[in-house]
């Protein structure tokens, strides 16, 4: 990939990152788990500590990756090669973080990527509030998914073939 692209597709992905922080960020700030349980239902604690859990871990994979971009896209020689393995990280961190979160309280149903609803399957049913930001985020990174697929498998192939450990 020449080096214009990669250093367009940091800058895209560091947009994209930017907004997923400002919405989890502002989400994490403004509600608590007895928020989030208001009605007091057992099964539903596990449910939110675990939902909230993965989303403090995204926050902070996201703003680590915010801001190796940065430092990748400030640099006075675009080093290409620092840049394409933090379009890596941001894959395999940020992106599979999303899509694959630790305490599985949603998953990703692929049936229905398809049909225009969203693809997105909770373990039971959130609050709206919380069914809205994974839905927003999930466009995020979907698009993330889209745009850095190459860094999924060939990234790593290329390094391989010139002799590097990844």
């Amino acid at each position: 990939m020449s080096a214009s692209n990669v250093k367009n597709l940091c800058e895209t992905t560091r947009t994209k990152l930017s907004e997923a922080i400002a919405k989890m960020e502002t989400f994490l700030n403004e509600h608590s788990l007895q928020q989030l349980n208001s009605e007091n239902d057992p099964a539903m604690v596990d449910f939110y500590k675990g939902y909230l859990t993965d989303t403090r871990h995204l926050l902070v994979f996201s703003e680590v990756a915010y801001e190796k971009l940065g430092v990748a896209l400030r640099r006075p020689n675009f080093n290409q090669d620092y840049s394409e393995k933090v379009l890596y990280e941001v894959y395999h961190t940020c992106v599979n973080s999303f899509f694959y979160p630790k305490n599985e309280c949603y998953s990703e149903d692929g049936r229905y990527a398809y049909t225009g609803q969203d693809a997105i399957r909770f373990r039971k049913k959130p609050i709206r509030v919380v069914r809205d930001l994974t839905i927003e985020l999930s466009k995020i990174f979907e698009t993330l998914r889209e745009d850095l697929a190459y860094y999924e498998t060939d990234y790593i192939t290329q390094k391989r073939m010139q002799g590097e450990k990844v």
